[in-house]
């Protein structure tokens, strides 16, 4: 379910994707919000019963839980530790399943034992299986089964579900782009990132929604705040260009850097390009090795006629900073 990083332009021109005149959307609230869950173990002070809650609510509530928060909430009273009982089990078969999917744990690869395992804490009321679940089957093709989990745990309120939806909904044939908006903003707002740089895209686009290139640019700021290397690049573009964000060569250069350390091909060829009209011919071939080895062909040019102008000392010392180079952790 691979996502465009910038949306296409008809011209080819970098930053030509929209009119630059007075583009008017939709206002959208900007404040990401974290759900801090808070348990007790005692009863208030009103003498609400805890145990009073209904089951199916509480599970309902508790299925995008987390293992530890699953077992906070078990503490809370021995009806609630009924209650959870089987969404704890659910997050052990989550956790086979997983091992079973990558291999872990001294455990070989195994797909349909993965899915069988997700398929079983699925049916214990966890969001977090069923979406496991759904990307294996969305991956074997039978993308149907994969919607119908994905709505399950979008319907719980799990982001993760909500973005799969939602990605589902912009690739179907034909594509239901409202509905797609919709549940990329619920995720948004919980403050997934990968929702958040979906829905710049949409804005940015005007799928879905009305274009809005200031939003856009304020969920793709959000979004390479919370470490996703795609929306750090675009928010560099939008400084560089002054597009939704106010111009500044600074911000543009450092989001272009933070991009570039995680491993993002265009913004490591771009940050060498800027490298090395600056003179740093070092660092600037460094960056230029990396782009052209993910096969940026232009890259690859660029840093052949640097190459040309170093001693052989300095060739062999670029080579080696470009091998032993590792990419700084990122949400993707």
């Amino acid at each position: 379910m691979k996502q465009k990083t910038w949306p296409a332009r008809s011209d080819g021109s970098r930053f030509l994707s929209l009119p630059l005149s007075k583009i008017k959307g939709p206002k959208f609230p900007t404040r990401t919000s974290t759900r801090q869950i808070r348990f007790y173990t005692t009863r208030p002070s009103d003498g609400q019963d805890f145990s009073a809650l209904p089951y199916d609510v509480l599970t309902k509530i508790a299925a995008s839980f987390s293992l530890q928060n699953l077992r906070a909430a078990s503490l809370v009273c021995k009806s609630w530790s009924e209650a959870l009982k089987p969404l704890r089990e659910a997050m052990l078969l989550l956790h086979w399943g997983k091992r079973f999917k990558h291999g872990q744990g001294g455990v070989r690869p195994n797909l349909d034992k993965a899915l069988d395992s997700f398929l079983k804490g699925a049916a214990r009321g966890s969001a977090l299986a069923m979406v496991d679940a759904g990307l294996i089957y969305w991956e074997s093709g039978h993308k149907d089964k994969a919607v119908a989990l994905y709505h399950k745990a979008a319907e719980l309120g799990d982001p993760a579900g909500q973005c799969n939806l939602a990605i589902s909904f912009l690739q179907a044939e034909p594509p239901n782009l409202k509905e797609a908006v919709t549940w990329l903003y619920k995720a948004s707002i919980a403050g997934h990132v990968r929702s958040q740089y979906q829905l710049a895209l949409c804005l940015h686009q005007g799928r879905g929604v009305n274009c809005s290139i200031k939003d856009a640019a304020r969920w793709y700021l959000k979004a390479a705040e919370g470490g996703y290397v795609r929306a750090m690049y675009n928010v560099s573009l939008c400084y560089s260009s002054g597009e939704g964000l106010v111009r500044s060569n600074q911000l543009a250069r450092k989001w272009m850097k933070r991009a570039a350390d995680r491993g993002h091909t265009k913004a490591q060829f771009e940050h060498g390009l800027a490298l090395f009209s600056e003179g740093d011919m070092m660092k600037a071939v460094v960056y230029l090795e990396l782009a052209s080895r993910a096969g940026e062909r232009a890259a690859a040019h660029v840093k052949n006629v640097i190459l040309q102008q170093l001693s052989a000392t300095s060739r062999d010392r670029v080579m080696l900073l470009a091998d032993n180079w590792r990419a700084l952790p990122s949400s993707r």
